[in-house]
């Protein structure tokens, strides 16, 4: 099945002012020009007669191919994903920036009926690769070298082999795959309907946990009581998508004879399950010394007793809170690009001046940030919901960052540009860091300094501890869903369970916290996709340090693993600087970054 990618950050966005600029909008005519476009019928046509000739040529032979024809083969079915992806994309952009118009919602589920239903012959093709010898096929890879560059591709389908079931019943999967579809889409329309009323005023999900980084505290009380009460008004529909996006995979996971319900991700991106488990195991570890000291210290700051729930991302009293205008974001970021190496600037300019970006916050439009690859020979296109404070500036970065690694990886083809999700969030965490150290570089006085660590402590301990901290609870529902159907007191009571160990003694927790879970995307979408982002940030923490030690060769070396897509395994990847993922101390390596900064907001209390 061809699905849109739904990489949504879970960044709490920005800032209540209207004093932005002009914030571009997408210009998706790269794609198609409507849904009436010709190309667009013609890609349809073509894709429905393409998939019916690939199956009559190609289904039980397979095995018999040589190293020629074999490649031949690869391109053919590597054309029909670009040409499927160009549509979804299309279809699915659009839906996102207007999840609640029903016509743009019936085109995208028309067009991924439609390519389903095409693709579905397609599916012996991965299962007949499954079935060469290992020494046939390596065979041919060595008979012919540009067969021979789809090694990791063919790696990577092979590693499914123990968990394929008959080609029967993979086809039926495959059909089976838009009602799961519909569920997804339950939820986002259902998040991107809700209204929350604030002092009188209707807003939207995003401009809610907005008001939770504003500085006026009961501002901040009044939009957690109100995002609790409307989730808990829609309770039974998270809980029921969520019980049934559970037990669906559960299904699956239990006739691939999977053995675990994380197995399927961790496939999916490339990484072993004891290396999650390094990462995982480290970051609970330092629990204690990230967030438990780090939010002890915002407590005293902020003048509390206690700290609320609605304090974890309140500004800092001495917290500048002008908003940032779009120009201004945009002229932070790429000078913090251009700075690291010219050629990153040169790539990241389009985004700013091509209608590559959707950054308003509008009705409907789904919530948090996104950058779409798109297909290799388009581009892609990043979505914000900007509203003008730094960690909107931060999240440009972040999203900014996936859109130079996609542009580079692009010329690894179709097949090859996918980059496993751990290795995703490289080139976006990166970003951000530098332009967070461009900022530091500016800050002209201590308090400025201070403002700024805190801030980057912030978006660490939220890309590092809470999505470790949502892994955790993810494990622990599949687990409970396993068991029989879970209430949502059930599910909320999962969620608390790994709240407070995660945050630490400096809070306490309102009623109706227990419902928060409700609002994150990726459980629905990408299930256990959140350990991605805490695996991102451990990396680029210790890619920055090599960088910082003034590694030579480091921006070579930096781009050629951004080209590289998904042609190379982590380990490949990083022997070049030195790094191994696969060793315990990597990930203390980078834990020890969001550590030290901490020790230096200690240093300035005691001075």
């Amino acid at each position: 099945m061809f699905h849109l990618p739904f990489p949504l950050r879970d960044a709490n966005a920005g800032s209540g002012s209207k004093d932005l600029g002009n914030l571009p909008e997408w210009d998706l005519s790269d794609l198609y020009t409507g849904e009436d476009a010709p190309e667009l019928k013609h890609d349809l046509d073509w894709l429905e007669t393409e998939c019916a000739a690939f199956a009559a040529d190609y289904e039980g032979k397979l095995a018999d191919l040589d190293a020629g024809a074999l490649l031949t083969c690869v391109q053919r079915n590597e054309k029909i994903s670009a040409v499927a992806g160009r549509i979804m994309s299309f279809a699915g952009l659009r839906y996102y920036q207007l999840t609640i118009d029903a016509g743009r919602a019936k085109f995208m589920s028309d067009c991924q009926e439609k390519i389903t239903n095409f693709t579905t012959p397609l599916v012996f093709f991965t299962l007949e690769l499954n079935r060469i010898e290992d020494d046939a096929l390596a065979a041919r890879f060595a008979e012919n070298e540009e067969l021979a560059r789809y090694a990791p591709v063919f790696r990577r389908i092979r590693a499914m082999k123990p968990y394929q079931l008959s080609d029967e019943l993979e086809r039926f999967l495959h059909d089976l795959g838009v009602v799961g579809d519909a569920w997804e889409r339950l939820f986002d329309e259902t998040i991107a309907g809700l209204t929350f009323d604030i002092d009188g005023e209707d807003l939207n999900i995003e401009g809610t946990l907005n008001l939770l980084t504003e500085q006026d505290r009961s501002k901040r009380e009044a939009a957690a009581r109100e995002l609790a009460r409307v989730f808990g008004e829609n309770i039974k529909t998270f809980a029921r998508v969520h019980n049934t996006a559970a037990k669906e995979k559960e299904v699956i996971d239990r006739w691939r004879k999977m053995p675990s319900a994380q197995t399927g991700r961790h496939l999916s991106n490339d990484v072993e399950p004891e290396v999650v488990e390094a990462l995982r195991e480290a970051v609970v570890a330092a629990y204690p010394k990230l967030s438990h000291r780090y939010y002890e210290l915002k407590r005293k700051w902020l003048g509390l007793d206690r700290m609320q729930v609605w304090d974890r991302n309140a500004p800092l009293p001495m917290e500048d809170t002008r908003t940032i205008p779009w120009t201004q974001a945009e002229r932070m970021v790429m000078e913090a690009y251009d700075a690291f190496d010219p050629r990153m600037g040169e790539i990241a300019a389009p985004f700013f001046s091509k209608g590559w970006i959707d950054a308003g916050v509008k009705p409907g439009k789904a919530p948090g940030a996104f950058a779409h690859p798109t297909v290799t020979e388009v581009h892609p296109y990043v979505m914000l919901n900007y509203l003008g404070k730094p960690r909107d500036v931060m999240t440009l970065a972040h999203e900014l960052g996936h859109g130079v690694h996609q542009v580079l990886a692009a010329g690894q083809g179709e097949m090859l540009s996918s980059t496993p999700l751990t290795l995703a969030e490289t080139a976006s965490v990166f970003g951000e860091m530098l332009t967070f150290r461009k900022m530091l570089e500016k800050a002209e006085t201590q308090e400025q300094r201070k403002v700024l660590l805190a801030g980057k402590v912030e978006d660490m301990i939220n890309t590092v501890v809470r999505q470790i901290a949502f892994y955790d609870f993810e494990c622990k529902l599949h687990a409970a869903r396993r068991q029989g159907e879970l209430t949502p007191e059930d599910i909320g009571a999962l969620w608390m369970s790994v709240q407070g160990e995660s945050l630490g003694p400096a809070f306490d927790f309102m009623e109706g916290y227990e419902s928060f879970w409700a609002y994150i995307p990726h459980f629905v979408h990408s299930p256990f996709y959140v350990y991605a982002y805490a695996f991102g940030d451990g990396l680029v923490n210790a890619l920055y340090s090599v960088y910082a030690e003034g590694a030579e060769g480091f921006e070579e070396k930096y781009f050629d693993m951004l080209k590289a897509g998904g042609s190379k395994h982590h380990k490949e990847l990083l022997a070049p600087f030195g790094l191994d993922a696969s060793d315990p101390k990597f990930w203390d390596k980078g834990l020890s970054m969001i550590s030290d900064m901490i020790d230096e907001l200690e240093a300035m209390e005691d001075t």
